[in-house]
């Protein structure tokens, strides 16, 4: 989405933490509330609000897919995505918004200055209409009127910059009961290989960037990816919609790397890059810590959190130390599609 050194990208970061809003939209959503906040400078960015303390983890007998969005994981997942040099996650920042001056009052919606109240405890509150839990007993509320959230960069527009939405390979089962084939048959990567687009480029070994890190954040809510159209069969996948990992850091999901497990396939930049963070003088907990350190809403991630980045890593080394043993390494650790060019270039530019 941006060169690794764009120096644009702090000063997003900057504008969306600092600029005033004078605009609020609710944006239509099934499950949770979040508003396009419109600044001024007239920039968009989609607002989710804090649903749960840092420290409180998400209980054990919750299912992934009525899990609350938190608002840290959106900034932390950010950041993560750009120390792993994926930089396939929009921009994210925290932000305070005062909901009385820079939502109530500069919102034209009637339906959502209807939705604001005030809490026994003193405090301004608001909640949305949506499909499941946009009520009163869900409700936002200020402290009195300081509430804290993420603002995620918008991307361009479709008309600018088209995309389509596609169903994960591996995406999971949406009821109580229910398996997907990925979940019963360990084989099943061998029919996906099979498959387009997934038979040729870089679009499976993308998928397996995206699982290692969901793996790494404990998202388990990965049910579709999204393209630019414009790149073809190679474009890279965006990874949007991060509001569900670091809900517990005291357990590891260890299905969400199936799709590692199950292809024994990496890129060869993905595998560097994890190596580099496992040593002592660059721990991906450590580079976290100091990239998170800059945001407004400091400290992003409990200690817990951090520590299970490193445990994390270490889970997805084994499983390609596993795949190396049984199949070699020529046959696991891949040069993607998009390195070979840019190689190929220098050498052709080199002679």
């Amino acid at each position: 989405l941006y060169a690794r050194d764009d120096p644009s990208i702090d000063q997003l970061l900057q504008d969306m933490k600092n600029q005033k809003v004078i605009s609020a939209v609710v944006k239509p959503s099934g499950h949770h509330l979040k508003l396009a906040l419109k600044l001024q400078d007239f920039g968009k960015a989609m607002f989710k609000p804090m649903r749960q303390a840092r420290d409180q983890e998400t209980p054990e007998d919750c299912f992934y897919f009525v899990d609350l969005q938190r608002h840290n994981a959106e900034i932390a997942a950010f950041h993560l995505d750009r120390i792993l040099d994926f930089r396939r996650v929009p921009p994210v920042a925290g932000k305070l918004v005062n909901v009385t001056e820079e939502i109530l009052y500069t919102t034209h919606n009637e339906e959502l200055r209807s939705v604001f109240f005030t809490s026994p405890a003193g405090n301004r509150c608001f909640f949305a209409k949506c499909l499941y839990v946009c009520k009163t007993e869900y409700a936002v509320c200020g402290n009195p009127d300081t509430l804290e959230g993420s603002m995620s960069a918008y991307l361009p527009g479709l008309s600018i910059a088209p995309r389509i939405s596609i169903p994960s390979p591996w995406i999971r089962s949406y009821t109580f009961a229910g398996k997907e084939e990925w979940e019963v048959n360990p084989f099943y990567c061998d029919s996906i290989k099979q498959l387009y687009p997934y038979n040729s480029g870089n679009r499976l070994l993308n998928i397996i960037d995206m699982a290692i890190f969901d793996f790494l954040t404990g998202n388990m809510d990965r049910h579709h990816y999204e393209i630019f159209t414009k790149f073809g069969d190679d474009g890279f996948l965006l990874h949007l919609d991060n509001a569900r990992g670091f809900g517990r850091h005291s357990h590891d999901e260890m299905s969400i790397l199936a799709p590692l497990t199950q292809c024994c396939i990496i890129k060869k930049s993905t595998l560097l890059r994890l190596k580099l963070l496992s040593q002592e003088d660059y721990q991906l907990s450590e580079v976290m810590r100091e990239s998170l350190r800059h945001d407004a809403l400091h400290p992003v991630l409990t200690e817990p959190h951090l520590r299970a980045l490193d445990r994390r890593l270490q889970h997805v080394l084994r499983a390609v130390r596993r795949c190396i043993r049984r199949l070699g390494e020529a046959q696991v650790v891949m040069v993607d599609f998009v390195e070979s060019r840019r190689a190929t270039a220098q050498a052709n530019t080199t002679r």
